[in-house]
């Protein structure tokens, strides 16, 4: 849906496909979530709703963009889906879990500051000029990949770190 105010992306997909396909995944997502809820516990369907909803009000940054923050991210995409995760397995909220969003909301702090710089250079950046002079008099020419490579690499390694993180809560269960 984010693709719907300016086309940041790019793409040449028409609008009312991209809405046809946000409209369908959030209704599968929806029964899925449902599904979980008659099989497991009715606490899930609070969070089911809030799913549903967070999806249009982020993206097309409904109620005047107030949900379309740094934090916002955070949040929508960091904490909720790991507290609907563990609801949904437990049926309860631990001190744990809360723990477990924090650290998933920071997570997902730290992508998007990265991503923004990584994104800028990438979309809006024509050209770089310059040079980074060391404390030795030595220079390096700053250019538009150099500027890229930290926040690439460190994205990349984000998200390395949660797909190992996730293989050990996995093993833990094992």
């Amino acid at each position: 849906l984010d693709e719907l105010d300016g086309r940041p992306l790019g793409t040449q997909i028409p609008s009312r496909v991209l809405v046809a396909l946000a409209v369908g995944s959030v209704a599968v997502a929806a029964a899925i979530g449902i599904a979980v809820a008659v099989e497991r516990t009715l606490w899930i369907l609070p969070l089911v709703a809030i799913g549903a909803a967070l999806v249009p009000v982020y993206n097309l940054e409904l109620l005047g963009g107030r949900i379309h923050t740094d934090l916002g991210f955070g949040l929508a995409w960091g904490a909720f889906p790991l507290v609907t995760a563990y609801v949904a397995q437990t049926g309860t909220i631990r001190v744990a879990t809360v723990l477990a969003a924090a650290w998933a909301t920071l997570l997902s702090l730290a992508q998007r500051r990265l991503s923004r710089t990584a994104r800028r250079l990438r979309r809006e950046t024509a050209d770089v000029e310059g040079r980074l002079v060391l404390e030795d008099g030595t220079s390096e020419p700053l250019t538009r990949e150099t500027l890229l490579e930290s926040p690439e690499a460190a994205l990349r390694l984000l998200a390395a770190s949660t797909v190992v993180l996730a293989a050990g809560l996995v093993a833990l269960r094992v």
